[in-house]
């Protein structure tokens, strides 16, 4: 399969999410992305358009930051992370978009490590 195709579905499939979920001030969107090297996690209030937490494994309150790759022992801290950082913010409800991923491996594991941690969605 061509790359173009196969970045067209991805595509797809984020519009398809998209218009499902949508987070508000009391729920806001967990949006998850990962890249060859890391994962990026963010809250997004979608009614004012307005990033009210965030987190990555390239964050520098992250401890052995180095160390952490997009892999699923790094997706279960970035998890934990995530889940401080918004209930620091007085976050504790979420909508999760999985950014157009399977609910399979790193999203998994993240999902858990921020459900352990305290949020839910």
């Amino acid at each position: 399969m061509q790359i173009q195709t196969k970045q067209k579905l991805k595509q797809l499939r984020r519009f398809r999410i998209r218009k499902k979920i949508v987070g508000t001030k009391e729920r806001p969107r967990m949006s998850v992305r990962f890249t060859n090297e890391h994962i990026y996690v963010q809250f997004i209030d979608d009614s004012t358009s307005v990033t009210v937490a965030s987190t990555s494994t390239r964050a520098k309150t992250v401890s052995d930051r180095e160390k952490l790759a997009a892999n699923v022992e790094s997706a279960k801290k970035v998890g934990s992370l995530a889940a401080q950082a918004a209930i620091g913010k007085g976050i504790k409800a979420v909508v999760f978009d999985r950014n157009g991923a399977k609910f399979h491996g790193k999203v998994k594991a993240l999902a858990d490590a921020a459900r352990e941690g305290g949020l839910q969605f």
